[in-house]
């Protein structure tokens, strides 16, 4: 008898946390159906190269690659419309100005709606709740409501679960659990604002500065 592979819809994005993801759901046995939004980002073309680059490397061969343009419609976000600067200044309190409106909302939706024609028992995201991002949509209590409402919106039978691995880690930690799966981490990024050398200056990238910086090992990749 020949046994059907478990599979997992796993939302990446090109970056650190999305791909880790990625790679901890190959380790539990997962067959990886990948999934990448293109939602008029200013670095859409990097996380677009760097999203099949790593599927590449995980030798992913079931992709998708979804347009979603109206979110430069909605704007409201720093990430979305290029009338508000993305900032530059340090991590502040609230909710910051990059927050794109309920954009995991949206994406887990449009993961759900794969996960129902691939026959996927499983979605993961890499959102992290505790790195100081500030964003709603990242919160674990936010992800399990999505979870319910997904399975009480699909057909009768079907039973997904989100995974998100990384919700309660910090950044070092997300660069240890990395480096112990062999992450392509030097074909990740996390830039705000550009697309050649990432800024290290932005939220993201200094996000993702620190975790090295406490894991006590060099980025990858290159920085201004």
């Amino acid at each position: 008898m020949i046994m059907k592979n478990k599979r997992a819809i796993c939302i990446m994005s090109g970056g650190m946390d999305s791909t880790l993801s990625a790679y901890m759901m190959r380790e539990m046995g997962y067959e990886i159906v990948a999934l990448h939004f293109n939602y008029a980002q200013r670095t859409q073309a990097k996380e677009l190269a760097c999203f099949h680059a790593i599927c590449d490397e995980l030798k992913v061969l079931n992709r998708y690659v979804l347009d979603l343009d109206f979110f430069a419609q909605i704007g409201a976000s720093a990430l979305t419309d290029a009338k508000i600067e993305v900032p530059t200044s340090g991590l502040q309190e609230g909710v910051p100005v990059t927050y794109v409106p309920f954009r995991n909302g949206i994406f887990l939706s449009m993961a759900a709606a794969i996960a129902e024609k691939e026959g996927a028992e499983a979605i993961a995201i890499g959102v992290v709740e505790e790195d100081g991002s500030g964003y709603p949509d990242c919160r674990d209590s936010f992800i399990q409501s999505m979870q319910h409402s997904i399975n009480l919106g699909t057909k009768e039978g079907t039973n997904i679960v989100i995974h998100m691995p990384l919700v309660h880690l910090m950044k070092s930690q997300i660069v240890k659990s990395a480096l112990k799966l062999n992450v392509a981490l030097h074909l990740t990024w996390s830039c705000y604002k550009n697309e050649d050398k990432a800024c290290g200056v932005c939220d993201s990238c200094r996000l993702r500065l620190n975790g090295f910086k406490i894991a006590g090992v060099k980025d990858p990749i290159e920085y201004q």
